[in-house]
């Protein structure tokens, strides 16, 4: 079972029932308007890498021109934290996303129109160490019991676990540094 976030249930179900029904292009056109609407919801222009740099560029000398308290970079550091977490939240979604296309594309019966249609290969996605909240997202589990795995098994055993669990088969290995590193 895939989880989608709420404002984007319509949207994965319409895409969902176009693929039973064999209207695989029409679901590569959902696919670019889903991808075009989260786009456009974000705060910087992606156009190009040079405009983006420029942005960031000028966002960061905004901050460093302020003479700013500690209460004021603290909640900044906060703020960055939470993004970072929500991005790898976001990574984890589009990783089970792409699973579950996959996935609806080996489900497909065989017909040459179809598979000669659905040509879409996502590129690799490399997955950064993840916090114990965002895994125990990905793995469909609680802190608590992440928690109680990692210190009850053995490393191996962990990994193990991980990969029954984790929707890439992917293991997970905790490191001193207090996050979980992917292990292929």
């Amino acid at each position: 079972m895939l989880r989608v976030p709420t404002p984007l249930i319509e949207a994965v179900q319409e895409l969902s029932r176009l693929h039973r029904l064999g209207y695989t292009n029409a679901v590569l056109q959902g696919l670019q308007e889903l991808i075009s609407e989260i786009d456009s919801s974000s705060d910087i222009d992606f156009g190009t890498n040079n405009e983006v740099i420029k942005q960031l560029a000028l966002r960061l000398s905004k901050l460093e021109s302020r003479d700013q308290s500690d209460s004021d970079v603290d909640s900044i550091l906060k703020s960055v934290t939470s993004l970072e977490q929500k991005l790898e939240a976001i990574q984890t979604r589009i990783a089970q996303m792409e699973g579950a296309i996959a996935l609806l594309g080996q489900r497909q019966q065989p017909g040459p129109t179809r598979r000669q249609a659905f040509t879409y290969h996502p590129p690799p996605l490399e997955l950064q160490p993840f916090n114990e909240d965002n895994l125990a997202k990905r793995l469909a589990a609680s802190t608590s019991t992440i928690r109680n795995e990692r210190e009850t098994k053995s490393p191996k055993e962990f990994e193990s676990w991980c990969r029954q669990r984790d929707p890439g088969g992917m293991g997970w290995r905790y490191q001193k540094d207090g996050l979980y590193h992917p292990v292929k």
